[in-house]
């Protein structure tokens, strides 16, 4: 079944994207919850038509982000988590803690296009993070996660 994306669908695609997917998927998911609508011809042409306005638009988007992608380049990001024997943290450093010392650090990015390699962190140390500021710029940003100071 092909589809045009209404949205973006995480691990199918990006808005405005034909995709193809099993007819289950497609009619019971991405359809009702107004994700996708089917790729008749007519809606094709439609698509390509907004594609081609989009086009010069979505340069000036592309260049934001990635201004903002060489700011966050310039940060150097350590969150300190409470640390129990040896290197292993109380509980563990997320996406929501990243966004939030981005935050700090005057770089507002949403934790939903956030993604630390492995999971959650559970031990201090040097840390990788993707984030995908636009559908074409997407950073690799180091963090480390220290010890909290003792009070």
């Amino acid at each position: 079944m092909e589809l045009i994306l209404k949205e973006d669908v995480q691990n199918l695609g990006f808005k405005d994207d034909l995709v193809t997917v099993k007819n289950g998927f497609g009619r019971n998911y991405l359809i009702p919850r107004g994700l996708a609508m089917l790729a008749t011809p007519s809606a094709k042409k439609v698509l390509a038509e907004n594609l081609r306005q989009k086009a010069h638009k979505e340069k000036k988007i592309v260049d934001e982000a990635n201004k903002q992608a060489e700011a966050l380049k310039q940060l150097e990001i350590k969150i300190p988590a409470k640390v129990g024997t040896g290197d292993k943290l109380f509980g563990s450093v997320t996406t929501i803690d990243l966004a939030a010392a981005l935050e700090k650090a005057g770089q507002e990015v949403d934790k939903k296009y956030i993604s630390i390699k492995g999971g959650a962190v559970k031990r201090t140390g040097p840390y990788n993070a993707s984030i995908r500021l636009h559908r074409e710029v997407v950073l690799e940003l180091p963090f480390e996660v220290i010890a909290e100071a003792k009070k």
